[in-house]
């Protein structure tokens, strides 16, 4: 059995650009399916939140989605070109790398440590783009500027930011490949409840700038109501729900939905009744 539910985001883009369609999405490790039949649609300028607990492919789709796996089936479209099969040449492999960009939950560990922030948004836009020294340099700069960094962190490296300053140049090497969608996997997780609404707003507002669809991979459903349109609920890798985040996260249908709605500690939450409702899904 498979997971043929499909989610199209509320917000549309440009003539000619159809956006993100991925059909039937399946992939198997080792004899255990990881993701089974999943299938969405993300709009030009949309922004759709994947949420589910550990293990059940959220990760695992994205990865299939940017080239860092292969599906065992199905499609990935984007704009009507195929990202399922294997890119051949070199120049079709960076043209397709800069479709889809990735943001991942540790930016330390994304970026490379030997480099500066400058140097390192500055090897992005020289892969990519046919720009001079003097173009490059100024790209830099707005780059920096849009995420609210400056000239003070271009000169830094990694281990001399913050957590919160770290992301923000995360962000703003994907930006500098111009991409049509963003991924964002656990994006704020590791950081400060302050720092998150910052990056949170940032996001925002380079969603109403850019026009650039958004992924957002997140187990924090709070964080998934404040971001997305829609919302996709993976378990064990298949689609059990999917609608605009609002009603979804109200007024939820699936069982496995209110569950990870009433897991969320609060006031007169009760673990023992939440542990004997998921016995009863299991």
């Amino acid at each position: 059995m498979t997971s043929t539910v499909t989610v199209t985001s509320s917000t549309t883009g440009g003539p000619g650009a159809t956006g993100l369609v991925v059909t039937g999405l399946r992939k198997e490790y080792g004899g255990r399916t990881a993701v089974d039949g999943v299938s969405f649609t993300l709009a030009p300028g949309g922004s759709l939140g994947i949420v589910g607990e550990s293990g059940s492919g959220k990760t695992t789709t994205v990865r299939m989605l940017v080239g860092l796996e292969r599906p065992d089936a199905g499609t990935v479209l984007l704009d009507g070109r195929d990202r399922s099969a294997r890119a051949r040449g070199r120049t079709r492999r960076r043209a397709r790398a800069r479709e889809i960009q990735m943001v991942f939950q540790d930016p330390y560990l994304s970026l490379d440590p030997r480099i500066s922030v400058g140097d390192c948004l500055d090897e992005v836009l020289r892969l990519h783009f046919a720009l001079d020294a003097g173009a490059r340099g100024r790209r830099v700069t707005e780059l920096l500027d849009q995420v609210g960094l400056g000239e003070r962190e271009a000169r830094a490296l990694p281990r001399q930011l913050s957590g919160g300053q770290r992301q923000r140049v995360a962000i703003a090497r994907a930006l500098a490949a111009e991409p049509g969608v963003l991924v964002l996997d656990e994006a704020v997780a590791a950081l400060d409840v302050s720092v998150q609404a910052q990056i949170l707003d940032l996001l925002a507002g380079i969603r109403r700038e850019r026009g650039i669809g958004f992924l957002f991979v997140s187990h924090d459903l709070a964080v998934v109501r404040h971001v997305t349109d829609d919302v996709m609920v993976l378990r064990a890798g298949r689609v059990v729900e999917s609608g605009p985040t609002a009603s979804t996260l109200t007024e939820p249908r699936h069982a496995y939905t209110r569950l990870l709605l009433d897991s969320v500690p609060r006031r007169g939450w009760d673990p023992d009744r939440i542990a004997e409702d998921r016995r009863a899904l299991a």
